[in-house]
């Protein structure tokens, strides 16, 4: 069968990329086309669009950038036409997907949708357009279910996928050899995925690293983003010796830092999953933030928060997010005497994820559901 997935964000490329090994395994003859990253195209998929080009943040950012959207939205419809896929997936990202949803249903395409928007944080009058658009959603995180049911609509709920791809990464050599990294105790910085946010996130993490002389700070750079671009950054500040980039190895990082300090996002939970203590922290654009204030009806913005449904990590948000805030949230996560409690909420945090081999019961869902 053909299967065309599209995939905005590093997250979706990921996922999608799971998603594309499990749909090859089902269906040895997939025939796969995509917008996504370099993870999906290793899978096996043929990549059209990548999402470094789609990655637009905030409501002012997108009103800026709009007539390439819609010029990327003309692009997607053509290329869909053309490849006649026999389902269409579409992985999160919706502020695109649902509007290539609702013209999908007007071309009579299959459109199933694989993590869902979260529409229970804000825009719930959206699950109108997915009950019209979309034949199938397979959800990824437990309270969605209720959510949706609460809305009518009967949803699958696979597992989180994350759980397989942290557990079965590989162990890779030890990053001091790698990186030539001084022996002292590791704190990493995941300041995000995109542009927008990395400069905005980045020069604050970096305040608070004068305040610990006594550990390494380390950058995860993200896929997508170029070294020229961090050390840039980084030529204006005066973090100096105290702090290495690294690109592609935010897993390997993970497993050896004693804490992290991590912007909002799905780097959240997959810090959490290594059993990284961590602050999470976000700032927006002035605009976008007061907008954001008045339509987000969650109480949290991580999503290890919102999956146990308590403060379990410290969000440190707008102004609140400051290196004074950072410094004093980390002094309290490398006390020893705070790891029984991180460990006892992480572990209450997978249970709530359910089992491992979420990607295979999806795209097993998929295909059968196909036939």
């Amino acid at each position: 069968m053909k299967y065309y997935l599209i995939a905005g964000e590093a997250s979706g490329d990921l996922h999608g990329s799971n998603l594309i090994r499990a749909l090859r395994a089902e269906d040895p003859q997939a025939d796969i086309r995509a917008w996504g990253g370099d993870l999906m195209q290793a899978a096996g998929a043929t990549v059209v669009k990548h999402y470094r080009d789609l990655a637009f943040m905030g409501f002012v950012e997108v009103i800026k950038n709009l007539p390439t959207i819609l010029r990327n939205m003309r692009f997607c419809k053509s290329d869909i036409l053309q490849y006649q896929p026999d389902v269409l997936i579409l992985i999160d990202y919706p502020g695109f997907n649902l509007r290539i949803a609702e013209w999908a249903k007007t071309q009579d395409l299959r459109v199933f949708y694989y993590i869902s928007p979260q529409l229970w944080a804000w825009h719930s009058s959206r699950v109108k357009i997915i009950r019209r658009a979309v034949e199938r959603m397979y959800v990824i995180l437990p309270f969605e279910q209720s959510f949706y049911q609460k809305h009518n609509y009967e949803v699958d709920f696979p597992g989180h996928p994350l759980l397989d791809v942290v557990d079965q990464h590989p162990h890779h050599s030890d990053l001091r050899e790698a990186y030539y990294l001084p022996d002292r105790p590791l704190i990493a910085l995941l300041p995000g995925s995109r542009r927008q946010e990395i400069s905005r996130i980045l020069l604050l993490m970096l305040e608070v690293i004068p305040q610990f002389p006594d550990y390494h700070f380390v950058i995860a750079g993200a896929p997508a983003i170029p070294e020229d671009f961090y050390h840039q950054l980084l030529s204006e500040t005066k973090a100096g010796k105290q702090v290495t980039l690294i690109q592609n190895r935010t897993y390997d990082l993970l497993r050896q830092a004693k804490a992290a300090v991590v912007t909002s996002g799905t780097a959240t939970l997959e810090t959490a999953l290594f059993g990284v203590p961590e602050v999470v922290c976000y700032r927006g654009g002035k605009l976008s933030y007061w907008i954001a204030r008045r339509v987000v009806n969650v109480p949290y913005i991580s999503l290890v928060n919102l999956i146990v449904n308590r403060k379990l990590v410290q969000e440190l948000i707008q102004d609140d997010c400051n290196a004074g805030n950072i410094s004093t949230e980390l002094r309290r996560l490398l006390d020893p005497a705070a790891t029984p409690s991180i460990r006892a909420g992480y572990a209450a945090l997978r249970e709530e994820l359910g089992t491992a081999g979420a990607s295979a019961r999806a795209a097993k869902m998929m295909v059968e559901r196909l036939k």
